[in-house]
C-alpha cells in the first residue's frame, strides 16, 4: 500500500478506538477485513488511506456500518 499525500488521521484514529474498544487485535481485524496487519498499522497511524472498499471491510470486522466509522473519525479528526 503506497502512503497517502493526504493522509486522513481521523479515520484512523476512529478505527483504533473501535478495535481497542472491541478488545481485538490489529490481526484480528486485518484478517477479518482482508488485509494485511500492516495496512491495517499504516490507516491507524493515519499514514495511508482505504479504498471505500477496505474502509467498508474494516467497519464491518469492527462491527459496525461504514456511516457509524465515518461519524466516528469526523470526532476525531
Amino acid at each position: 500500500m503506497r502512503h497517502s499525500a493526504r493522509p486522513q488521521p481521523g479515520l484512523g484514529n476512529a478505527i483504533r478506538r473501535l478495535r481497542e474498544k472491541a478488545g481485538l487485535t490489529q490481526e484480528t481485524v486485518a484478517a477479518k477485513a482482508e488485509v494485511s496487519v500492516q495496512t491495517l498499522s499504516h490507516i491507524e497511524a493515519g499514514n495511508a488511506n482505504p479504498t471505500w472498499a477496505t474502509a467498508r471491510d474494516i467497519a464491518a470486522a469492527l462491527g459496525v456500518s461504514i456511516g457509524e466509522l465515518a461519524k466516528l473519525s469526523e470526532k476525531h479528526e
